[in-house]
């Protein structure tokens, strides 16, 4: 079982990798609400619940994921002893966590590789989500957050190592739910305000700060193994 500090860990990846968030998803927020009439896309007010639904669907979607994520630990934790097992994946889960610092800062391009695991199971439910499209209603939207939370994604990916980690279906799905609450603030924003908050991504120095911050969450988790 994982220390109640890895939910804020998480957290604050969701919240800082959130120029990551805004570089993935930010085309397919804004996207979202093509199909409304023209003053109601341009009206944030009239945007929000609509962009609240998704969001809730998407943060739902990550915490099913965690779940699903934390029972495959729990598998893994009997079938070998509990105490190496349960080392092991942290570890993975701060190597990669330290990897991921490196992509969003820009300083190492090849963890993007990692996304492409998550094709297969994406190509198969996108055309889901044509059913719902154009969204007009609460319930269409959280269908649409449900599906995007399996958009593929190295920065969830990685959170997903931790949910993995604490070897209890629970546990992984308050680690992914932190996760997702993280990233609604970025995500609320695009959604909201069109493309004013996608300027963030072309901000190196930001990028480079956030990517900082989660190699030194990563080392941490080493530096705890130790």
């Amino acid at each position: 079982m994982i220390s109640h500090g890895a939910y804020v860990t998480a957290f604050l990846v969701g919240l800082l990798g959130g120029v990551h968030c805004l570089a993935m998803c930010g085309g397919l927020v804004s996207s979202l609400t093509l199909g409304l009439d023209a003053r109601r896309r341009h009206d944030p007010w009239r945007l929000l619940p609509l962009q609240l639904g998704y969001n809730l669907g998407r943060v739902a979607g990550y915490g099913l994921a965690g779940a699903i994520a934390g029972g495959l630990g729990a598998i893994l934790l009997q079938l070998d002893s509990v105490q190496f097992v349960a080392r092991a994946l942290y570890a993975l889960a701060g190597v990669v966590m330290v990897l991921l610092g490196l992509y969003l800062a820009g300083w190492w391009r090849q963890l993007a590789q990692i996304e492409q695991l998550g094709l297969l199971l994406w190509r198969r439910l996108q055309p889901l989500a044509h059913r719902w499209l154009p969204v007009r209603r609460m319930d269409q939207a959280v269908a649409i957050g449900l599906i995007w939370a399996w958009v593929p994604c190295g920065l969830v990916y990685s959170v997903l190592i931790t949910a993995v980690a604490t070897g209890n279906p629970r546990d992984g799905a308050l680690v992914m739910l932190a996760f997702g609450a993280g990233t609604l603030p970025n995500l609320l924003g695009i959604g909201l305000l069109a493309g004013a908050a996608a300027h963030l991504t072309e901000q190196r120095r930001w990028r480079q700060a956030a990517g900082l911050f989660i190699i030194g969450c990563g080392l941490y988790a080493l530096w705890q193994l130790a």
